[in-house]
């Protein structure tokens, strides 16, 4: 039980580390492995609490997360590379005007 509690401790400390690099810092590239960072926590959370209760549906959670974290990066980093590769920076501040 104390290994399932040190777990979930370790998935809100992943996710306020990822929501802290998506807040604090202005590269977009390390904005974006944040987002994965939190999605990754959520995952260990749902992991942690499969333990204590129903475990075929912290399963499709997770693989729902897993494929929305697919999709993200599939998308988005195409994105990023064609702007990084239009402004020469990864600042995000340069593409405020991309802003709908």
């Amino acid at each position: 039980m104390a290994s399932l509690q040190l777990l979930g401790w370790a998935s809100v400390a992943m996710f306020v580390i990822g929501l802290l690099g998506v807040v604090i810092r202005r590269n977009v590239l390390v904005m974006l492995m944040c987002m994965e960072l939190m999605l990754n926590a959520v995952n260990l959370s749902l992991v942690v609490h499969a333990q204590r209760g129903d475990p075929a549906a912290a399963t499709v959670l997770v693989f729902l997360v897993f494929v929305v974290a697919a999709a993200e990066i599939a998308i988005a980093i195409p994105i990023v590379l064609l702007l990084v590769r239009r402004r020469r920076t990864t600042d995000a501040s340069a593409f405020s005007e991309l802003r709908g």
